[in-house]
């Protein structure tokens, strides 16, 4: 038979540039690993899109060598966080929430957790720092390039791509392709993945526009602005939204509509008309740059991969952006599967590795996508406590926020429900165990044998550090002469880690015998890193000599509570540990 030549051929195709796709570029290229992007669009996203930016996601950034950057041009945490509710902008407010880690107790745990500190960076502005980053290392980029299709085989995938600017078809050789085509993704459709859930259950229209609102949010500085106006439970997130994109001036309003009848006719009038209603000022000079209708949508892959061919961000996990966790994902999605690729490719280990990548990140898919769909369910408690559900009248809800005002019993019981169901928006809105806790149970994962710890308290709401294997590595800051630094900052750059103390100098050697390429970090006085606070010796959980080999990804891939009993006893152990967890066992 006679065998067609690819037109291009490369180590990962990757399809798509949204910030699944733009990591996993990113990672790949700082690892070295030969790489192309194409995308269907001729430029990078222009609207805002996704934006808050949590702590594990900064530390990916941080580790791919990019955190400074999006810290420069993103908004800052303190700017974020008085999360208000109130009829309009311009109206009555009827309650507050400190959110995004702006509670001072959840400021604290925000401190102890990382060393880094979430955002809300825009998409607009992300992709341009992961792709030009991406390019910089390696990455060869091609826009307005669409997927067709793909076929494997035992040694890689053909995929066939159209040049949207001449207009003709070529194939490129990759030896594995990765979708990262959103929440329409042509590849997870043509790799036939399971899906769990359902699309389209409710409908939401995005509206960005250029407005001074500084009088009406500068004084309570956040992120979103809930507006319980007439309508606002229709479809859509559960009520309508005003999002800052950049203080005081950028901004995105949500706002909902029956799925079953349509999206509207979205004209500029109606747009503006949307906006002068959830600000509620008829006179402030508004410019609406651009307006869109979505889907809510509730479904998640059950697998992430199919032979050759991966899958991540919104293309395995499809939600609304509740609790911001949808580019988060994606990231940490893509920066799993990278440095698997980048041991596979290079021989270091087998093709088996790359089976845990759905072992390890599509619980964590099913779960966000649980977690962004009840949390639209969490607001319709606030418009309870007004009675404001339909059928009410536009009428019946502003009496009724006006009777909470009143000196009776059944106002002040009213007062209390709105409280209680304002302050029980915190698992929206305060998820710092969301963000942190995940935990790996795959084949490369080596358990230790002690049970899992489980939680002291709420497990989405509170971070629990623990350096179990399957969790990530507590931070904790240590010192290396002058120099102050995480113990996120030993690790990753796309390398194992091995971490001991003081007599744990047994399993030094073995790192040394088993890999060079492993790295070795010793803290304890007089050693290269110190632990001046005593933080690391109670948040290891394992003893001076004892040891935690980190994989790139910065979870902990084995440990052992103690010193070796010999050399050759360590050995023995971490070789095991690295071909299990390189799936050669």
């Amino acid at each position: 038979m006679h065998t067609v030549e690819p037109d291009v051929e490369t180590d990962v195709l990757i399809v798509g540039s949204g910030p699944a796709g733009a990591s996993a570029a990113l990672a790949l290229s700082t690892y070295g690993v030969p790489n192309i992007v194409v995308t269907r669009y001729s430029g990078l996203a222009d609207t805002p899109r996704a934006h808050i930016t949590n702590q594990r996601t900064m530390e990916v950034l941080r580790d791919l060598g990019v955190e400074d950057e999006v810290v420069a041009k993103a908004t800052p945490q303190h700017l974020m966080g008085d999360t208000t509710f109130c009829t309009s902008l311009a109206g009555e407010e009827l309650g507050r929430i400190r959110s995004w880690g702006n509670d001072p107790l959840v400021q604290a745990a925000h401190e102890l957790a990382s060393p880094t500190r979430m955002c809300d960076m825009p998409q607009h502005l992300m992709e341009p720092v992961l792709i030009d980053a991406a390019v910089a290392r390696g990455t060869h980029l091609r826009f307005s390039t669409v997927y067709k299709s793909f076929v494997q085989d035992a040694s890689g995938v053909t995929v066939t791509v159209e040049d949207r600017l001449r207009g003709d078809e070529y194939t490129i050789r990759a030896r594995y392709l990765i979708g990262a085509d959103g929440g329409r993704s042509k590849v997870a459709e043509h790799a036939d993945l399971p899906m769990g859930g359902q699309m389209g259950v409710a409908g939401s229209i995005n509206i960005v526009f250029d407005a001074d609102l500084t009088r009406y949010t500068a004084h309570r500085p956040s992120t979103l602005y809930w507006v319980l106006a007439p309508g606002a439970t229709v479809g859509g997130i559960g009520a309508g939204l005003v999002r800052c994109v950049r203080p005081w001036n950028e901004w995105l309003i949500v706002w909902g509509y029956d799925v079953t009848a349509g999206a509207p006719d979205l004209t500029t009038e109606y747009a503006e008309r949307i906006v002068r209603k959830l600000v509620g000022d008829d006179e402030i000079p508004v410019t609406i740059k651009s307006s869109a209708a979505w889907t809510v949508n509730e479904m998640y892959a059950e697998t992430y991969a199919s032979g050759r061919v991966f899958c991540a961000g919104d293309a395995t996990h499809r939600h609304p952006p509740s609790n911001g966790l949808g580019s988060n994902t994606s990231v940490q999605d893509s920066y799993n599967l990278a440095w698997k690729l980048k041991h596979v490719l290079d021989g270091t280990a087998s093709p088996k590795l790359l089976d845990t990548y759905t072992a390890e990140r599509a619980p964590i898919g099913r779960q966000i996508v649980t977690r962004a769909n009840r949390s639209i369910a969490e607001t319709a408690p606030v418009f309870e406590a007004l009675d404001g559900l339909a059928p009410q009248t536009p009428a019946q809800l502003w009496a009724n926020i006006a009777a909470r005002k009143d000196a009776t019993e059944a106002a002040r019981e009213q007062r209390a429900a709105l409280r209680k169901a304002i302050a029980h928006k915190v698992y929206e809105f305060n998820a710092h165990g969301v963000d942190l806790n995940q935990r790996y149970d795959s084949a490369a994962i080596v358990p230790d044998g002690t049970p899992d710890p489980g939680f002291d308290r709420d497990p989405e709401l509170y971070h629990q550090p623990t350096s179990r294997p399957g969790t990530r590595l507590p931070h904790a800051w240590i010192t290396s002469g002058t120099r102050r630094l995480s113990t996120l900052d030993t690790v990753g750059r796309g390398r194992f880690t091995l971490l001991t103390g003081i007599g744990g100098e047994s399993w030094v050697r073995a790192a040394e015998t088993c890999d060079p390429r492993v790295a070795t970090v010793v803290i304890g006085p007089g050693r290269e890193y110190e632990d001046p606070y005593g933080d690391w010796a109670r948040l290891s959980e394992v003893a001076d000599g004892g040891a935690l080999l980190v994989r790139p990804d910065g979870f902990v891939g084995f440990r052992h509570a103690a010193a070796a009993a010999s050399d050759e006893a360590a050995e023995e152990l971490l070789t095991d540990a690295l071909r299990r967890i390189l799936g050669h066992a």
